[in-house]
C-alpha cells in the first residue's frame, strides 16, 4: 500500500473554493523514471530551480573529480550515486516545488494505488466539509449550565498489571 501527501493548489482569483481537479497526490518512495533520466523528470514537473541547483551540482562534482584525475568508471559509479539519490528524494523535491509555489499540504492518506488514495481522500473530505457548520453556535451567556452526572472517583487500579506491580505494595 502506498502513502501518498495530498497538495491543495492556491485560489485563483476567480474561485472561492479550492477545485479538487487541481489536487497534487505526491507518492512516498523510489520514482524510477526521476533515477532513469533525473533532469528530464525535473522539466517534466516543472521544477526550475531544482534543475538548476542538479546542473550545478552535478557540474561541480564531475569537474572536481576530473581535476583530483579519477578514473572514468569512478565518474560513472559517482553518476549513479547521484541518480540513485535523486530517485530516492524525488517525492521530498516534488513536496518542496509545490511548498514553495504556495500549495498547501492538506494531508496524507494511503491506497492500494492512486485512484484509490484519491477515492479515499475526498470521500473523508467531502464528510469533513459537509459535516462543518457554516457558523459556529454561540453559547449563551451565563454561567454554564450544571453538569447532569456528578463525577465519581476512577476506580481502583489492580495492584498488578502484566508485570509492573503498583509503586509502594510491598509483596
Amino acid at each position: 500500500m502506498s502513502v501518498y501527501t495530498v497538495h491543495e493548489p492556491p485560489l485563483r482569483a476567480s474561485e472561492a473554493a479550492p477545485n479538487p481537479e487541481r489536487f497534487v497526490f505526491v507518492r512516498d518512495g523510489f520514482y524510477f523514471w526521476a533515477f532513469l533520466f533525473s533532469a528530464l523528470w525535473m522539466l517534466w514537473h516543472r521544477m526550475w530551480l531544482i534543475l538548476l541547483v542538479y546542473v550545478a551540482v552535478v557540474a561541480g562534482i564531475e569537474t572536481a573529480l576530473r581535476y583530483a584525475g579519477t578514473s572514468r568508471p569512478l565518474l560513472a559509479f559517482v553518476g549513479l550515486l547521484i541518480a540513485l539519490l535523486v530517485g530516492i528524494e524525488a517525492a521530498t523535491l516534488r513536496r518542496f516545488n509545490l511548498a514553495r509555489r504556495g500549495w498547501k499540504n492538506v494531508g496524507v492518506v494511503s491506497g492500494d494505488n492512486l485512484e484509490d488514495a484519491e477515492r479515499r481522500f475526498f470521500d473523508a473530505w467531502v464528510r469533513r466539509t459537509l459535516g462543518a457548520s457554516p457558523e459556529p453556535s454561540a453559547a449563551p451567556p451565563g454561567p454554564p449550565p450544571p453538569s447532569p452526572m456528578p463525577r465519581t472517583p476512577p476506580a481502583p487500579v489492580p495492584d498488578v498489571i502484566g508485570l509492573f506491580p503498583e509503586p509502594g505494595v510491598n509483596r
